[in-house]
């Protein structure tokens, strides 16, 4: 008997072939603080670093679970649009690169609806998130706001969004930049019905969608360290030719020049978002075991 060959050899074998098994996301490394994070323990923690308190970008099946109650909800269905309206092509062809935006991310494109409701009011949640193309707005996003904001108007829901986008997509020209006016429009429209829109700006949130409709809402949120704002730093530098404040596009700088209104950390964000839709709605407010949130900046305005 070969004790090397039948004994050593398969041990050898089985231990090589359970460490193949061993997921490779098991840790998370933290971009605010490069610290390890157990993947169990981010999802606790609802992706926000228990060291730093970094919050790292999620999708809306994140924010539609963290947010609806039961995680119960209904999704939208993506309207259809021209695919590549233009023909656009740099180094890779625009068709090409929707497609495997929608591989990587199981999406049609950077905007995902759904209705619901929260603590028990009936609610429309948008999620324009980053990953798919740089949550760019295009015809597909602006097409997906409108009949969302559409079915909260018919439907009498308040509407949160939940925004983070680099701007519009440059693959769409113009078609591209028509969906802010339409999109506001639409907001009008939540307005006149005197529902509620918040909100939710999330790290990244500029260009045309940060100078539209994710500064229209009646109540501005952000989550903590968020970048806003419409160009870039080192843009504005050079243009005005001064040195502008540190973290002067921050969530927590724009809070405090009055351009959001309160800035919530993600393990609020629910309990934040029914007091207000409650209270703008007119209804009692849920029993909640969530500690009292401290609304600073800007006053909010109630429905009358």
């Amino acid at each position: 008997m070969n004790w090397i060959a039948n004994f050593v050899r398969p041990k050898i074998k089985s231990w090589i072939a359970r460490r193949n098994e061993t997921p490779e996301n098991l840790w998370t490394k933290c971009p605010g603080c490069g610290e390890m994070i157990f993947h169990k323990d981010l999802v606790a923690a609802l992706y926000v670093c228990p060291q730093c308190g970094f919050h790292m970008r999620v999708g809306p099946k994140e924010r539609f679970s963290w947010t609806f109650d039961a995680g119960s909800y209904e999704e939208l269905p993506q309207p259809p649009v021209a695919a590549d309206p233009l023909k656009f092509r740099d180094e890779k062809r625009y068709s090409d690169r929707i497609k495997d935006a929608r591989t990587k991310t199981g999406r049609q494109d950077a905007l995902v609806a759904a209705r619901g409701t929260l603590d028990g009011l009936p609610v429309m949640i948008a999620v324009q998130p980053f990953d798919f193309m740089g949550g760019s707005l295009g015809m597909g996003v602006g097409e997906a706001l409108v009949q969302a904001m559409q079915a909260a108007v018919n439907e009498r829901r308040a509407f949160i969004l939940y925004s983070s986008s680099g701007g519009a997509r440059m693959q769409e020209g113009i078609l591209s930049l028509m969906q802010m006016p339409r999109v506001t429009i639409t907001v009008d429209m939540l307005d006149e019905a005197r529902l509620p829109y918040i909100v939710v700006l999330t790290d990244p949130t500029t260009g045309g969608v940060s100078a539209s409709y994710a500064m229209l809402g009646d109540v501005q949120i952000a989550e903590p360290g968020a970048l806003i704002g419409f160009a870039g730093q080192r843009v504005i530098e050079q243009t005005i030719r001064e040195k502008l404040p540190e973290g002067f596009q921050r969530a927590e700088y724009l809070r405090d020049h009055g351009m959001v209104d309160m800035v919530v950390h993600r393990h609020e964000m629910r309990a934040t978002l029914s007091r207000l839709i409650h209270m703008l709605m007119k209804k009692p407010k849920p029993k909640s075991r969530q500690p009292a949130q401290t609304v600073t900046g800007t006053a909010l305005r109630v429905r009358a």
